[in-house]
Formats: structure tokens, sequence, C-alpha cells
């Protein structure tokens, strides 16, 4: 398998881009000051892929762009690849039904997938996310309104979503 694979500036620092070449797409979309994280993540997913270096793979990389030039819908239609179990698959699908501007609490997020009690479940689900902005885990705050975790930084986080025009209490 082929993953073509690019890195392009953002005013939250650099992100690399990997689509997949056999069905056009995206597998991570990550901030690159974790670049030998995301290496490794893509070796263990795809251990015999070939990462064949791409500028802007399928316009993908444009439409990130977009995004940070305030077109906030441009990457709602991405096709994404984010090779979860089941369960991450079902958390991912209900984050990227959260329209920009708006937030969810994790709970909020586990009982629209039909699993109230799995809070914590879609916390992990949602941190192990590997298609930052897109998949929008960002979006999810702790249930009083606090920002919690972000594995690219609370800052950027609280970035993106006043980018977004979120309403943030604290």
């Amino acid at each position: 398998m082929k993953l073509m694979l690019d890195s392009l500036d953002s005013p939250l620092g650099e992100l690399l881009l990997a689509v997949r070449a056999d069905d056009a797409r995206v597998c991570v979309l990550e901030f690159a000051d974790g670049r030998a994280r995301v290496r490794r993540a893509l070796h263990a997913r795809f251990p015999d892929a070939e990462l064949v270096p791409t500028d802007d793979p399928c316009g993908y990389a444009e439409r990130v762009r977009a995004y940070f030039a305030g077109e906030l819908d441009a990457l709602a239609a991405l096709p994404v690849a984010a090779g979860g179990t089941p369960f991450q698959e079902r958390v991912w699908a209900a984050l990227r039904d959260i329209r920009a501007g708006s937030t969810r609490s994790y709970g909020q997020i586990a009982h629209v997938i039909g699993s109230p009690r799995a809070v914590r479940a879609v916390g992990l689900a949602n941190g192990r996310n590997p298609i930052a902005i897109a998949v929008p885990c960002h979006r999810v705050i702790g249930a009083d309104g606090s920002l919690t975790g972000y594995g690219g930084g609370i800052e950027r986080k609280r970035w993106l979503l006043r980018h977004e025009g979120a309403q943030l209490t604290l």
C-alpha cells in the first residue's frame, strides 16, 4: 500500500497529512511536533506501506488551508479512514457530526453513540483520534465546560475553538 505524505504550515504549526493512495482517504492529520509518534503510528497501522512524499495529495492540503483561512466547513466532507476499533469508529463518526462553533461533552457523545455509561471510553477514543481537526476531537469538552485534554495541547484546542466561534465559558 502507498501512503501519500505531505506537510503543511498552519497558524498552529506544521501538520502532517497522510492519504491512502488506493482509496484517497485521509488516514492521518496530526501536528508535526509529534512527527516520531506519527511515523510509529503509521508503521503500526500500515507496516508495509510505502510513504510517498506528495504535494497536496488529492487537494486535501488545500482544504486544510481553507479551513485555517476561515472556511470552517472545508473539512466536513473530507473522506477519512481512521482505522480504529468499531467503538472508536462510532465515537469518531459522532465527532464529525459536531458543527464548527459547537461543542459537546464526553457524556453527550457517549449518549449519542448509544453507550451512555461509556464516558471514559469515549475520552480514550477521542484521545486516539489520528485525524485532528477533520475528525474534530477538539470540539469535545468536559461536562463543566473545561477544555480538558487535547493531543495537540490545550492552547491549540482553545485556538481552534475560538477560530470556529465556539463560546468558551472557562
